[in-house]
């Protein structure tokens, strides 16, 4: 009995360290942690490579093989919605203020992909000085339905939900809604309340916080249900107990950021049906 139990933990090291790099073979035992439907989330694009919410990022990331690329909304002064996580500009352009206070015009000025050279040098290159923030619009143009969209609600206000749904609709992004080529997720509960009135077959994410364990209740799961098909939470969180409570109220869990081979190991037996991933290629590896 001693013997079998070195053994199984043997074998547990060697799946941890040996799901490190992409450029490893693959083994039958990262086929068994990730089968083809595995959904991997290229989290804000192909973030761990490029500037993150730019096109090329976004480009980079379909070429990693993403199922799905993420992408955060915030809505310009104009009323226009652009790819940007932070309601300000400061740490991604070279510009300072509140999104929402310029206009799409303005934003565009900016640059947003020189301060990634800056910050990762060894990652840095020469194309990525001048890039600049895109319209939810000029995504929509640039890949169409070639890819598959994960759209998070940042900052719900202003109608922003109607005018997402306006936007997919004009570009026949939502045709077939239970294809799930598009899901949309937000930290509100009320604004994915909204679209799920207006939209019902959306695939939508509940967000959940990730700077505190999670304490949610089987009501408050029940509740989510109601008009979500997953919740998303960070991968430090992401527990088999929190799992087994999850997939009790018929909901998806999809831990957030995944982005190195013990985490990897960690969510996948939690029963985990996807992740979001600043290294797409990683992951992808073992699908």
């Amino acid at each position: 009995m001693k013997a079998k139990r070195l053994f199984v933990i043997f074998i547990g090291l060697l799946i941890v360290f040996g799901l490190g790099h992409s450029s490893q073979p693959k083994s039958a035992t990262a086929a068994v942690i990730l089968d083809k439907d595995f959904l991997v989330f290229g989290h804000r694009g192909a973030s761990g490579y490029a500037p993150e919410h730019t096109l090329l990022s976004y480009q980079l990331a379909k070429e990693l093989g993403a199922d799905y690329l993420e992408i955060d909304l915030q809505q310009t002064k104009d009323g226009e919605l652009v790819a940007l996580h932070d309601p300000d500009v400061n740490r991604t352009t070279d510009g300072t203020g509140n999104a929402a206070d310029f206009t799409l015009a303005e934003l565009q000025q900016l640059d947003a992909g020189s301060w990634f050279n800056k910050k990762y040098p060894a990652k840095a290159k020469p194309e990525y000085a001048g890039l600049t923030i895109p319209s939810l619009r000029q995504v929509f143009q640039t890949f169409g339905n070639e890819v598959n969209y994960c759209l998070e609600i940042k900052t719900p206000d202003a109608g922003i939900e109607g005018k997402l749904l306006s936007l997919l609709d004009e570009f026949n992004l939502l045709e077939d809604p239970k294809s799930a080529n598009v899901i949309i997720q937000s930290f509100s509960a009320e604004s994915l309340q909204s679209v799920h009135r207006v939209q019902p077959d959306i695939p939508l994410i509940k967000l959940m916080d990730w700077y505190s364990p999670l304490v949610t209740s089987e009501k408050e799961l029940k509740e989510i249900k109601q008009y979500a098909m997953g919740i998303g939470v960070s991968q430090l969180w992401s527990t088999p107990a929190f799992e087994k409570k999850v997939r009790s109220a018929d909901l998806a869990l999809y831990p957030f950021s995944v982005n190195d081979a013990a985490s990897l190991f960690k969510v996948a037996h939690t029963g985990t049906l996807g992740v979001y991933t600043d290294y797409i290629d990683t992951i992808s590896a073992y699908k």
